[in-house]
């Protein structure tokens, strides 16, 4: 019987090494543009899937693939990650997504390292692309901390200074890779034409209402050629918690005081958070106050060079009369309360506010999708996540409403439900910004940050 290291002569280590990467559609292309594209010495020879539904059936497109890979490269299920380090003769396997607790990760290093193969994680030094433009990345140490509101204040901010800003987001590709290698949004209608899903929505929408462009897609290096030409500022808009996939001037990252102790457990945000310059404890008004002073000591604890501020965020209602004494269903924005662990968000905190007289416990009407989904979290009870990473799981969400039949539904997504979703029962918006706490407070430091850089009105002229 051959073992992995009778496989591994030194002969073969001399050859191009077989390499792996475990993803979600999102870190796992940027790595391999990146640190793999180019390099003769390896051969990524397939990716894995994970956290993101229907992404294990497509390939890496010959396209974004590169010389080296003529035929593109397959996409995996990560439950076949033991079998696939055998049979495509694996020499390492390189971890790359987010939001996941350090013991899950190790979990997956034990498996490759069982197999034979070498485990990776691949830095920010080797992954962060450089920009000719001042950098400011909003990341955060679990997803759902609401990096989306600060980036809309800072970006509000840099306006006002008469910086031309462009949002760059955190990856989400869940169509035809190579269509969507670089993407620009300016307005609703190009996310229509892009065939853009609920949870890219969700990202999108809330910068376009405020006039602010989106750049995001698969190649990180070619959207920085877009935005280099058009731009100031580059104001990096993090997506779970991971890294910024360029190196940031001003690295702003948020912690979360609902879940105290996190920003100790899950990778890669702990590593974000010992990178920060600024400190935000966000939703510090909702939160109990030994709770934030717990973690604002933490924070101080992880990062000691950092700034460390308290900050708020403000919950309201379209029409909070509609809510008053209803039959309430709230949607929340599906990642926060799957992945990110929580049983509910802004939508359930708006809803109780108003005066709903019932939360609906969404699960005995559940349909199609939702019924997995809401099995696999047992922490969501009273909430309903807004899954729509296809038409079909779109169909599902208006089938679980529409069997559940509330008085209303209140919309906790940050995207616009009522236009993306038709259904006969009336959706009320709940709506987040953040909020200072303190003074001189985000705003002072970022407009410190401008100065230092001689950057719009807080520099002097432009």
């Amino acid at each position: 019987m051959t073992n992995a290291s009778d496989r591994k002569t030194p002969a073969a280590r001399a050859k191009r090494r077989r390499v792996l990467i475990l993803g979600a559609a999102g870190r796992d292309f940027h790595v391999f543009n990146t640190v793999y594209r180019n390099d003769p010495s390896a051969e990524v020879v397939a990716f894995t899937a994970a956290q993101i539904p229907g992404i294990a059936s497509r390939r890496y497109p010959a396209a974004l693939a590169g010389p080296l890979y003529p035929d593109g490269i397959a996409i995996r299920a990560e439950s076949e990650l033991a079998a696939l380090v055998a049979s495509l003769r694996v020499d390492q396997v390189v971890f790359a997504y987010s939001d996941l607790a350090h013991v899950e990760v190790m979990h997956r290093a034990s498996i490759a390292l069982a197999a034979g193969a070498d485990f990776v994680l691949a830095g920010p030094d080797a992954t962060m692309l450089r920009s000719r433009l001042p950098v400011i990345a909003v990341c955060a140490v679990r997803t759902g901390i609401g990096k989306s509101q600060v980036s809309r204040f800072l970006s509000r901010i840099l306006k006002e200074h008469g910086l031309r800003v462009a949002v760059v987001r955190h990856p989400m590709p869940y169509g035809d890779l190579a269509a969507q290698a670089v993407q620009h949004f300016r307005c609703a209608a190009d996310l229509d034409r892009a065939g853009c899903t609920l949870e890219e929505r969700e990202e999108y929408e809330p910068h376009l209402a405020i006039g602010s462009a989106v750049h995001a897609g698969v190649d990180y290096g070619r959207i920085l050629e877009d935005v280099e030409a058009e731009a100031d500022v580059v104001l990096w808009d993090g997506g779970n918690n991971d890294f910024s996939f360029y190196r940031p001037d001003l690295h702003i990252v948020l912690v979360d005081p609902m879940r105290t102790g996190h920003e100790s457990l899950y990778h890669p945000g702990e590593a974000v958070l010992r990178m920060a310059d600024i400190v935000v404890v966000a939703k510090s008004n909702s939160a109990d106050p030994a709770e934030v002073e717990r973690l604002v000591a933490n924070a101080r604890a992880l990062a000691p060079g950092a700034v460390v501020l308290r900050g708020a965020s403000r919950v309201s209602l379209d029409d909070p009369i509609a809510v008053r004494g209803r039959r309430v269903l709230v949607v929340e924005d599906g990642p926060t309360i799957t992945h990110g662990g929580m049983a509910f968000g802004a939508g359930h905190v708006a809803a109780r506010a108003a005066g709903a007289a019932e939360l609906v416990d969404p699960r005995p009407f559940a349909k199609g999708r939702l019924v997995e989904v809401l099995a696999a979290h047992p922490h969501i009870r009273e909430v309903l996540p807004a899954m729509g990473y296809s038409p079909e799981e779109l169909a599902d969400l208006r089938a679980t409403i529409e069997a559940a039949a509330p008085d209303v539904v209140v919309a906790g997504t940050p995207c616009d439900l009522a236009r993306a979703l038709s259904t006969r029962i009336p959706i009320v918006r709940a709506r987040y910004e953040y909020e200072e706490v303190e003074s001189p407070g985000l705003r002072g430091q970022l407009e410190a940050f401008l100065a230092r850089r001689g950057l719009g009105s807080a520099g002097g002229a432009r």
